[in-house]
């Protein structure tokens, strides 16, 4: 709890997820007397609903097929089944480490844990627990919910969120998921590991619509070869109970029938009832607007996370909790290029970029100026030790840097950190060509790729 009634704050936190922990680890470190208000667990849903769960699900899946699937590397194995609550203990367990290492973190660096629903009282104050907390700063990192949409009603059994498909004590036998963004993708691919079958419904007119063309059509044709049905182009008009599931129709009339629907369009910020238009802070549907620096229009309060309109990504909220304890501490700080974070979907295979989209580096550079490239992973040797499939796509300002780097094909997650740093360092394709990537390894493709954009390709065509 607080120290004393009279005690006031360098800053304190309302949110205790990626970006609330964040700016208070960073902050003790800096020296800054820190107050971190949190109504649930430390780490917020990254770590108790999101980014850990979901890739522990998918993990579970992954060793499935690889059960299935042995005898093609020559190893025999049986796969007798999904154990669904020996899958959640793993999962579990992997949560129940990282909270308590990230409890230990807090409590050695002296930071103020308040568990309670905080409510801003003022510009300066947070109440909480019927007791008033104040700051110097208070930094908003309320986080985000599963949205869904109007007369969509969630019952927790039929229509689920995200939030209930990480703790179902079933495998569903079908399933129908309403959005192929991250999440929906993420949850069709552990599903059709564990043997459900799953249609993803998208109103869009691809998977992952916010990537790079090539990699949307690049996964669907693997989601095709999976058995992984979706439709796209078409918006969701109802969805109504039938004897033994649910049934979701079509704006076109199209019907589909499954055990369970997942919603999985998204993620709203949580802001309603906690304060902060009374506070005088500029609002747009729910988000808190910021600056570049994560500040608001009242110079004593930040807001970082899923509660702004930037990406809903736990290590942007991460980078942006940090900005703020460092501006606060009073260390020059840097925006955030947001086109320069790194995104990864965690599905099979992985979908992982940085930087621009081809689409829109010819509308920012002209489409004249614009140069791509495409690495098959057919041509890597690590690739084909792990029969994976799919490509690397560069975009280039012609003449100029690599402004976007696209990658479809398993574990691409990991090497989307090289990528990083060729987008933010503003590389040459030249200057990456001259680099020595480690064989056989699955870097080596982003090596290639720039070989060849540099004129002189090793194996593949020019």
């Amino acid at each position: 709890m607080a120290n004393d009634a009279g005690t006031v704050f360098d800053l304190v936190i309302l949110g205790g997820g990626s970006g609330g922990y964040a700016a208070a680890l960073r902050g003790a470190l800096l020296g800054l007397d820190v107050a971190l208000i949190e109504k649930n667990k430390l780490g917020g849903t990254c770590l108790h609903n999101g980014c850990i769960p979901t890739k522990a699900l998918l993990h579970a899946g992954e060793i499935a097929d690889q059960a299935r699937e042995s005898e093609q590397f020559g190893v025999k194995a049986a796969f007798e089944g999904i154990d669904i609550e020996a899958v959640h203990k793993y999962k579990n367990d992997v949560i129940s480490g990282l909270y308590k290492g990230l409890q230990g973190l807090v409590a050695a660096r002296k930071i103020t844990y308040i568990e309670g629903a905080g409510r801003l009282s003022s510009p300066t104050s947070v109440d909480v627990n019927g007791e008033r907390v104040q700051g110097r700063h208070v930094l908003l990192a309320t986080g985000s919910v599963p949205r869904s949409l109007p007369g969509l009603d969630i019952d927790g059994d039929r229509i689920i969120s995200s939030d209930h498909a990480l703790t179902l004590g079933r495998v569903p036998k079908s399933a129908i998921i309403l959005g192929g963004g991250v999440i929906g993708v993420e949850f069709a691919s552990a599903w059709k590991s564990f043997g459900t079958d799953v249609t993803i419904v998208e109103g869009l007119k691809h998977l992952v619509p916010v990537e790079d063309e090539n990699s949307s059509k690049l996964l669907e044709r693997a989601f095709r070869k999976r058995g992984i049905k979706f439709n796209l182009g078409t918006f969701f008009e109802k969805a109504e109970y039938t004897q033994d599931g649910v049934r979701v129709t079509l704006a076109d009339g199209k019907t589909f029938e499954a055990e369970v629907l997942l919603v999985a369009i998204g993620r709203g910020p949580v802001s309603d009832g906690l304060g902060y238009e009374e506070a005088g802070i500029a609002m747009d549907r729910g988000f808190v607007l910021v600056d570049e620096y994560m500040q608001t229009n009242v110079p004593t309060v930040s807001a970082v996370g899923d509660l702004v309109p930037t990406l809903q990504l736990a290590h942007v909220g991460f980078a942006e909790g940090i900005l703020v304890a460092e501006r606060i501490a009073g260390l020059k700080t840097v925006p955030i290029d947001y086109d320069g974070v790194p995104r990864v979907t965690y599905c099979h295979p992985e979908v992982a970029s940085v930087g621009l989209t081809e689409a829109k580096a010819k509308e920012v550079y002209g489409a004249d100026k614009v140069v791509t490239l495409k690495q098959n992973l057919a041509s890597n040797g690590r690739s084909k030790i792990l029969k994976t499939q799919g490509e690397v796509k560069l975009v280039q300002v012609r003449d100029g840097a690599v402004v976007g780097v696209h990658m479809v094909g398993d574990r691409m997650g990991e090497q989307v950190g090289e990528a990083q740093l060729i987008y933010n360092w503003e590389a040459l394709p030249s200057e990456v060509a001259q680099l020595i990537h480690a064989h056989p390894t699955q870097t080596e493709l982003l090596g290639e790729a720039h070989l060849a954009l540099a004129g002189k390709p090793l194996h593949s065509h020019d």
